[in-house]
């Protein structure tokens, strides 16, 4: 086990087996904004989104905290004035390109606390032109005026399901998630797995039983479920989101046999519960009510 002592924000601690500076502060109680960066199963740190920027005695530009290593005596400032300054200019450029919250697709998105958390939640820049949106899929949305091109949907499809449908395609400010070819997200080759779903921190996709027709979050869980997929033997771990008695969504936990992930069965496939036709009492054979075949 390798272990490399340095100084955060002031106090000395150690960095154990190549952990980062923003597993570390996140050991340590701190909290960095990050919105590329996911700590769950299986992604890596991209660095591309800018909010989790620290700053770095002796370094001339600010470091991304999600992919930059500590080295020994390194001292490391996540809430300085430049490093705050970074992240809330990159927070406010982000914003600019983002429906108003109140009509947003997600307005509690991981994005928007994100937001909130380093108080900046309006922008005085121009929004950007953004894309149309695609209702083309039964189960999902796509909304890419809400998208900040992470690049987390696409390492989610790439990397984590091993699908590869989503990428980015086109160039500079024309450059946009994609399925496939730039097919709508319902013909394209997607299994639906909805890894992307759960790994967007922003509501460019959702599932489409939140939303209304103007693909406005309006469903809110009451309460959320720990349980185990009833399709196969494999023992997915799911957690249920449940609102007024009835399971509308369903999530992936990190669970031996499927880390977090989920196939379209576990994650969509939960309508048959409240079909009218289902059983929910057992069936009792009455006395006699079986003849004799012969």
């Amino acid at each position: 086990m390798t272990k490399i002592q340095f100084e955060l924000d002031g106090k000395q601690v150690e960095a154990i087996n190549g952990e980062t500076i923003w597993q570390v502060a996140k050991r340590q109680g701190r909290e960095i904004p990050h919105l590329c960066h996911s700590p769950e199963p299986d992604y890596r740190p991209d660095g591309n989104c800018r909010a989790c920027m620290v700053e770095v005695e002796g370094e001339r530009v600010l470091a991304a905290s999600c992919k930059r290593t500590p080295s020994v005596g390194m001292k490391v400032k996540s809430a300085s004035p430049r490093a705050i300054a970074a992240q809330k200019m990159v927070m406010e450029l982000l914003v600019a390109d983002q429906p108003a919250r109140g009509t947003s697709h997600d307005p509690d998105s991981k994005f928007w606390y994100w937001a909130e958390k380093v108080e900046v939640t309006e922008s005085r820049f121009p929004a950007a032109e953004r894309w149309r949106g695609d209702a083309s899929h039964p189960a999902m949305r796509v909304n890419l005026d809400s998208c900040i091109q992470c690049g987390l949907c696409v390492r989610a499809c790439r990397e984590v399901q091993v699908n590869d449908v989503i990428g980015m395609a086109y160039r500079n400010h024309g450059s946009k998630i994609v399925f496939d070819f730039d097919d709508p997200m319902g013909e394209s080759t997607c299994v639906a797995c909805g890894e992307c779903v759960q790994a967007c921190p922003t509501g460019a996709l959702m599932p489409s039983v939140m939303l209304d027709d103007n693909q406005t979050r309006v469903i809110y869980a009451d309460r959320k479920v720990d349980s185990l997929c009833p399709f196969c033997g494999v023992g997915c771990q799911v957690t249920y989101q449940v609102k007024d008695e009835k399971v509308i969504y369903a999530e992936g936990r990190d669970g031996p046999a499927n880390h977090n992930r989920l196939c379209v069965k576990g994650r969509f496939g939960f309508d048959y519960i409240h079909h009218p036709h289902r059983l929910t009492k057992p069936l009792v054979r009455l006395p006699n009510a079986k003849k004799d075949a012969n």
